[in-house]
């Protein structure tokens, strides 16, 4: 199903409305705009979810190995510096910058944008929609971020002060130097 957008601007919701609003409505993945739209989109299908795990545990994987950092999935939501509140499908967030957050921004949308984040494109995405969110978390401090999208075996990835890097049918992704060693088989989602 296609999201739907509702302009909240004038309503003015703060932080806490906004997680109780997200809370009181679990069965709905809800993001809202820098613009103050809320994006409202119903859970993800199985076949989307299915890559979507492969790309977590493989990222968790080497997480734990790696002790840099922690990975987050898709129900994490950040409140980015431009006031834009994203769930990206998989992020990674280095360790100190995760524990300089309070303990009570942790539990709620943490305001951090994550150092690594991953979309993997569902039926009900637009390339367009989810390109202008992958410059929004570049733009917001991101250094590595990975479109997927498996229908078509591409891959964009976005890196800061760079072009986006468009892949065709790529066996593996490497996330150095922000993921030092990560390699990540994308094949297996195809």
């Amino acid at each position: 199903a296609t999201p739907l957008m509702l302009n909240v601007e004038s309503v003015g919701l703060t932080d806490e409305q906004f997680f109780c609003l997200c809370r009181d409505n679990d069965d709905l993945r809800i993001e809202l705009t820098a613009q103050k739209e809320l994006v409202i989109m119903s859970p993800g299908g199985a076949k989307s979810s299915w890559p979507n795990n492969i790309i977590c545990a493989r990222l968790t994987n080497w997480a734990e190995k790696d002790g840099s950092g922690l990975v987050f999935e898709s129900s994490a939501e950040y409140s980015l510096p431009n006031g834009a509140k994203r769930a990206p499908d998989a992020s990674w967030i280095r360790k100190e910058r995760w524990d300089a957050l309070s303990e009570e921004d942790q539990e709620k949308f943490a305001h951090i944008c994550p150092n690594f984040v991953v979309e993997l494109m569902s039926p009900s995405n637009t390339l367009k929609d989810q390109k202008a969110k992958m410059d929004e978390y570049i733009a917001n401090g991101a250094q590595l971020g990975w479109l997927i999208d498996p229908f078509n075996k591409c891959v964009y990835i976005y890196r800061p002060g760079q072009p986006a890097e468009y892949l065709e049918n790529p066996t593996t992704l490497n996330g150095d130097p922000v993921l030092s060693g990560f390699v990540f088989n994308v094949a297996e989602i195809w």
